[in-house]
């Protein structure tokens, strides 16, 4: 194995911490296809021993005041905005995607943080005065403990940003296992909560496979948990943690598709197809792979994306001149190599043909260029499997309702958009559709962060959203409280069940 400079330890009670198992994991540099660092796989031990950190922590900060946590939320809000361009550079070296795109991860998780940021208003419960003769009844919310984060390689900051700050602000301990393939931005996150002021243990990272993230499912003092990846693996997660009582949001999966109307403005339906599908390299949850083209929208629109795809720049993420950077490792760039073949040997029209693409100075690197097919049909493997690659399907459909019933087929329903001039159209896409997030002419419709994200069907598992109100919700536990303050009056033996008086 090419030797690497350096170990990237965990982050346990406010201190980088390299563990006791002897098992690394190895983080790669995508654009040079070579291995630049390891990175510390968290044994059981390392797990117990993190949650037992948390666990300690939560005592004080579960009691802590709003007017304690909300300036420290403030300050590593300052920092995080501070250190944009750093933490996008460091999230670019390792998941390959350019320093563009990074820097919007950052800020959309920023968002969230601002958001969290007005907890004192989230946190408010109800209040009913007399609800009873001298008695008044409130609700108040109040944190879990423990609460774990499992996160993807595709967005390293954001996602875990959607969890932690809403987490931490409602007073609960959190323990985050981020992807191993790009885990260098949640231990530099690690050291800036620690500057803001957060007491040591309430944020912590432990790195690690399947057998860490069994433990934290299993572990009897987490709480909750939060999870963002595949289908099969978010399954896993909820069923595994809700066999053993812990609150889970699993989100998984999707194949976003965006349904292309006849009246549409084809240029502005061209421009958001081929910067939502090929965007990241495709590496986006959210990403369109899928134009359904409705009646003679195809013949037009076609030609416009191929155009526009053939212009895209492929390159190193650091390289400003690129407008796509590579795959994250040489197995995700074979899958999607495969995806590519199985395509062409099913009968799809390859329009733009991203193999075999190369990069000066980078030959190594795990690139794939984008990839456009047309004519592609439901039984065809690229249409139904998420590739999570730089590869575009055109599906030609003759109406609005065929459209609407090959969205609804789909076992995913994460996201979906509709391009269209007719406002009646859009409403009854919007109505009919089942699908977790819609855009009308927005190809991505990731919400802000005082809105809640989340999918329906296999795209999510459990019953709340990510941030937003519903994060708050999560995050949280409803009390309410009857109390009454009588006069010095007994009022003798009375056995009747109790009733409004």
């Amino acid at each position: 194995m090419t030797s690497v400079p350096h170990s990237i330890p965990h982050w346990i009670g406010g201190r980088e911490d390299v563990g006791t198992g002897p098992r690394v994991g190895t983080v790669y540099h995508p654009a040079r296809g070579t291995a630049q660092r390891t990175v510390q796989l968290a044994d059981h031990a390392d797990v117990d021993r993190t949650v037992a950190v948390a666990t300690a922590a939560f005592a004080t900060w579960g009691r802590s005041s709003l007017s304690t946590r909300v300036p420290i939320l403030f300050a590593f809000r300052e920092l995080v905005l501070k250190h944009a361009d750093a933490l996008a550079q460091i999230i670019s070296s390792e998941h390959g995607k350019v320093l563009a795109d990074a820097r919007g991860e950052v800020q959309r998780g920023l968002e969230v943080i601002e958001f969290a940021c007005g907890i004192p208003h989230l946190l408010k419960g109800e209040y009913s005065d007399t609800v009873s003769l001298g008695t008044d009844s409130f609700s108040i919310r109040q944190p879990l403990g423990v609460v774990v984060g499992i996160t993807p390689f595709n967005f390293p900051a954001m996602v875990p940003m959607w969890m932690f700050p809403i987490a931490i602000a409602a007073g609960n301990c959190f323990v985050l296992k981020p992807s191993e393939r790009d885990p260098s931005v949640s231990v530099r996150l690690g050291q800036l909560w620690k500057e803001a002021g957060l007491p040591d243990g309430v944020f912590n990272v432990v790195h690690g496979d399947v057998d860490t993230v069994n433990r934290l499912l299993e572990h009897p003092d987490v709480a909750a948990v939060s999870f963002v990846g595949s289908t099969p693996v978010a399954r896993h997660v909820h069923e595994t943690a809700s066999r053993h009582g812990k609150r889970v949001q699993a989100l998984g999966g999707a194949k976003n598709h965006m349904v292309v109307m006849p009246d549409a403005a084809l240029d502005v339906a061209a421009d958001a197809a081929v910067n939502a599908a090929f965007g990241s390299a495709g590496q986006r949850c959210m990403a369109i792979s899928v134009v359904v083209a409705v009646g003679d929208a195809a013949d037009r629109l076609v030609p416009r994306i191929a155009e526009r795809v053939r212009a895209i720049t492929v390159g190193s993420g650091d390289d400003p001149s690129a407008d796509m950077g590579p795959l994250v490792t040489a197995a995700a760039r074979d899958r999607v190599l495969s995806c590519i073949e199985d395509g062409v040997q099913a009968g799809a029209t390859l329009v733009t043909d991203g193999r075999g693409v190369t990069v000066s100075g980078y030959e190594d690197g795990f690139f794939v260029g984008p990839c456009l097919f047309d004519h592609v049909t439901d039984t065809m493997r690229i249409y139904h499997e998420e590739i999570f690659g730089p590869v575009l399907c055109v599906v030609r459909v003759a109406s609005l309702d065929a459209a609407i019933a090959l969205v609804n087929s789909s076992p995913f329903a994460n996201g979906v958009a509709v391009f269209t001039a007719d406002g009646a159209t859009a409403r009854r896409f919007v109505h009919d559709i089942e699908v977790g997030m819609v855009g009308i002419n927005v190809p991505i419709p990731v919400p802000m962060a005082y809105h809640s994200f989340g999918g329906w069907k296999s795209s999510l598992f459990g019953d709340m959203h990510v941030h937003g109100p519903e994060g708050v919700r999560f995050y949280t536990r409803a009390k309410v409280v009857t109390a009454r303050w009588p006069e010095a009056v007994a009022t003798g033996k009375d056995l009747a069940f109790p009733s409004v008086r």
